[in-house]
């Protein structure tokens, strides 16, 4: 019997071990004072969100999107993206930066403001899309928010992990191929996180005014799942028919690129009939089933950073998977920053685990399991009695998660033995409490908050919003943090306007260039 990889990862030494890189991109609504999404444009002194490399803005000018740099430390990351929320505190005037995935009150699509990125080309085509986007699917669950988490391993450790197996492709294709092999089992176990990390069990009643549903009633403003862990990723939240026809396959690069590609460049009969444009104005920047390849929605997604103008298709085919991006977390409502340590730490025992289990590749029939147990989660995660299809039997929900908790203690004692500390220890011990007893799961504690405070989503959601807004504000930023965001401000600011003034073709014969590119 071959050896199994996680006996050859234990060849590693502790000098060999130089732990994982990682990232974070945090969402989030401004809101004003009256708990309301807010009207107003992205404040100045955030600088451009088009160019700015720590604060944009995703599908609102409204919703924010905060993103740290790569650190090699959990204690690093936290550190940066404190920083950037306490910068952005400190700028939001009488608005609030919301603490929760689902979001404040609405009032339908226009009240949805779509972001702004100015006149260039590259501001354009962004705007566009987004466009497109509200066209086709409405802009309500664009106001939905999340935390993106990052996550590669080094050079050093793929150079020595290609070694021990006696793999003889290029490091780039055989990193490509481990990110693949790790995203196949990220598929198979991403319902643990939505037990572990779903936290928006209820929404407020503008989100769903008009729209069937089963949710219950918590108040005259508030719906809930009694069971849900997370109505961002169900359907309510992320959810399309165009995109549920897609069979986009994760078990190599070369099928998943194809498979995306295919859909960037087959069209749609019901976009086909809304057309590219109304009047002079575009509306979206094609009638495929997917405008880009960032359209299509799923937990994770295989990364490579892109230089300017570059799609992601290309960048992955020219230089391979480059890092992981998780994209299933809900905002931790609890955090002023909407993550918490052991919940990355946790992540990075998780997916490392997932790197090193036998991953077969995943067929049709195995593909509707997955995506079955994970609806099942998010809709019904806290019901005690619901059951996943694991092989050929159905397990209690419960024991399928402790099964996967017990079998990451090996990797947890074995990294902290190479650290010499307890982190993952203590991050698995938190996780492993939270499913004893009563279930305290962030959904469940949620609507725990929101019964003992007598407040439904929408007061319960700005009073978190104010509460971590007072904190940020209190600790404040040191000067020279301060100082260099400011100048990042500054910058950004400068660098969208100088890319204006250098655009000179028209945004019409810039699309047709970039749709044939």
């Amino acid at each position: 019997m071959a050896e199994s990889r996680h006996s050859v990862f234990r060849q590693f030494a502790a000098s060999d071990w130089d732990g994982f890189l990682k990232g974070v991109e945090k969402e989030g609504l401004r809101v004003d004072r009256n708990g309301f999404i807010a009207q107003t444009p992205h404040p100045e002194a955030l600088g451009s969100a088009l160019t700015h490399p720590r604060i944009t803005t995703d599908y609102s000018e409204a919703l924010l999107e905060l993103i740290t740099p790569v650190f090699n430390s959990t204690g690093g990351m936290l550190k940066s993206l404190r920083d950037i929320h306490t910068f952005v505190q400190q700028n939001l005037g009488d608005e609030v930066f919301w603490a929760a995935s689902m979001p404040c009150e609405l009032d339908g699509d226009p009240s949805i403001p779509i972001a702004e990125y100015g006149s260039s080309n590259i501001g354009q085509l962004k705007h566009v899309y987004r466009q497109g986007l509200a066209v086709r699917y409405g802009r309500m669950m664009q106001s939905i928010a999340g935390a993106h988490y990052n996550l590669s391993l080094p050079d050093s450790f793929w150079q020595k992990w290609q070694e021990l197996l006696g793999n003889e492709q290029s490091l780039k294709d055989f990193k490509s191929d481990q990110y693949f092999w790790l995203i196949r089992n990220f598929r198979r176990r991403s319902w643990l996180l939505m037990l572990l990390f779903g936290a928006s069990p209820a929404l407020d009643a503008s989100f769903v005014a008009g729209v069937n549903h089963d949710l219950s009633r918590f108040d005259q403003r508030t719906w809930y799942g009694e069971h849900a862990t997370s109505l961002r990723m169900g359907d309510l939240g992320y959810h399309n028919n165009a995109q549920a026809s897609l069979n986009i396959c994760f078990n190599e690069l070369s099928t998943y690129t194809q498979t995306l590609d295919r859909a960037i460049h087959t069209t749609w009969p019901a976009y086909e009939a809304i057309g590219t444009r109304r009047g002079d104005q575009f509306i979206q920047i094609n009638t495929s089933v997917l405008q880009i390849e960032n359209e299509y929605y799923s937990a994770v997604r295989p990364k490579r950073t892109t230089q300017r103008e570059e799609k992601p298709i290309q960048a992955l085919e020219a230089r391979g998977v480059e890092y992981i991006e998780v994209r299933c977390l809900d905002l931790d409502p609890f955090s002023p920053v909407g993550v918490n340590e052991a919940q990355i730490d946790f992540l990075d025992l998780f997916l490392l685990d997932c790197l090193l289990s036998d991953s077969p590749r995943i067929g049709d029939e195995e593909c509707e399991r997955l995506d079955d147990n994970y609806k099942d989660v998010v809709a019904s995660g806290r019901y005690r009695e619901l059951k996943l299809c694991r092989g050929g039997s159905r397990t209690p929900v419960a024991e399928a998660a402790t099964d996967i908790l017990v079998q990451l203690e090996p990797l947890a004692e074995l990294l902290d033995s190479w650290r010499g500390d307890d982190t993952y220890r203590r991050a698995l011990a938190a996780q492993r409490e939270t499913l004893s007893g009563g279930w305290t799961v962030p959904s469940a504690r949620v609507l725990d908050a929101m019964r003992s405070s007598g407040l439904g989503h929408r007061e319960w959601g700005m009073e978190m919003a104010q509460q971590h807004q007072q904190t940020l504000r209190q600790e404040g930023l040191d000067a020279s943090v301060r100082q260099a965001f400011e100048a990042m401000t500054a910058e950004s600011l400068a660098e969208q306007a100088q890319m204006e003034r250098a655009d000179t073709l028209p945004f019409s014969e810039f699309l047709e260039q970039y749709l044939r590119s």
